[in-house]
């Protein structure tokens, strides 16, 4: 596989910022690597989203212990991608909480995914001897449900599809912040390799209903302020239909996927070639959004030996 493969060649440390976007709530960033959200309750912690290992999950574990000693009761996961899900173990918490659906792709394609992004990012999963295995929810649920962290209410809903099938985002009324995984980026490319492009306009509109004060959003800096947020949901729109569009008029119209690519390029280059993973995402973009201007609704599963073929296919 090529050497300048998605993020095979980022091994650069990246700076960690740990920013309060509401009372007892905290974005863990780290220049568009995976954020991790931290929501403190009366008498406990709940994390969302894992890390991709537990070295990674040590890190914000640290950070966690600088501002509060209460122990982490919940672990929540916004979908089941590798590099979110895989440092769980080292949180301990007795309660780990995963959307049904997010659940069913685990059993479905957990395995080949965690092997296909295995290759993609060798930084994130330094320290990967300590995984234990695929991990696994010890609760679930279909379209909402609410925790209480004490007096500390947190609602978990699936708004719709977007970046995968099964994505759901974690609510705090009392603050009005949500924590939206992958389904809102902020000057980070969106991975949409297991999305689904023409929904994901529509999920977003559903969180700019809750016209919230804050965002940790799944990779950049935290959003505080609607101004920020607002600019991030039409953004993050942006991108997902200039990535979509181009690619449907190619595939519709009889063409191949490298000229989809080469569409792609043209549009998205100017707009956000700069952004973090922009190069890392594009392939696998624009296969999926290839695939499903075709009518294919179910995303195919991305496997180490179906990314090095594509990737092959693309460079020629």
């Amino acid at each position: 596989m090529s050497k300048q493969f998605a993020s095979a060649g980022d091994m650069a440390e990246k700076k960690i910022s740990f920013t309060e976007i509401g009372e007892g709530l905290w974005a863990f960033t780290a220049e568009g690597d995976p954020n991790t959200g931290v929501i403190i309750g009366d008498e406990s912690v709940m994390i969302v989203e894992a890390q991709a290992t537990p070295r990674l999950a040590r890190k914000v574990i640290e950070k966690v212990r600088e501002v509060t000693d209460k122990p982490i009761s919940h672990l929540v996961m916004t979908h089941y991608h590798a590099v979110r899900v895989l440092g769980a173990s080292a949180y301990g918490a007795p309660t780990v909480i995963m959307g049904e659906k997010a659940r069913s792709m685990v059993v479905e394609r957990g395995q080949e995914d965690w092997d296909s992004e295995f290759q993609r990012f060798p930084r994130l999963f330094q320290g990967h001897e300590e995984i234990p295995g695929l991990t696994w929810p010890t609760v679930t649920f279909n379209d909402r449900m609410t925790v209480y962290l004490g007096n500390r209410r947190v609602d978990l809903m699936h708004l719709g599809r977007a970046h995968t099938a099964g994505d759901i985002v974690a609510y705090v009324p009392d603050a009005n912040v949500m924590f939206t995984g992958d389904i809102v980026e902020y000057h980070s490319a969106c991975y949409c390799g297991d999305g689904h492009f023409a929904d994901w306009p529509e999920t977003l509109e559903n969180i700019r209903d809750f016209d919230l004060d804050a965002i940790a959003p799944g990779r950049g800096d935290a959003l505080v302020g609607s101004d920020m947020v607002n600019a991030a949901l039409d953004n993050t729109a942006d991108f997902v239909r200039s990535t979509y569009l181009p690619a449907a008029r190619v595939a519709q119209g009889g063409g191949t996927l490298k000229q989809a690519w080469d569409a792609v390029r043209a549009e998205c280059d100017p707009k956000f070639g700069d952004y973090a993973i922009y190069e890392h995402c594009l392939p696998f973009n624009v296969a999926r959004a290839f695939d499903e201007a075709l009518g294919i609704d179910t995303p195919r599963i991305w496997t180490a030996e179906r990314d090095k073929q594509m990737w092959d296919m693309l460079q020629g």
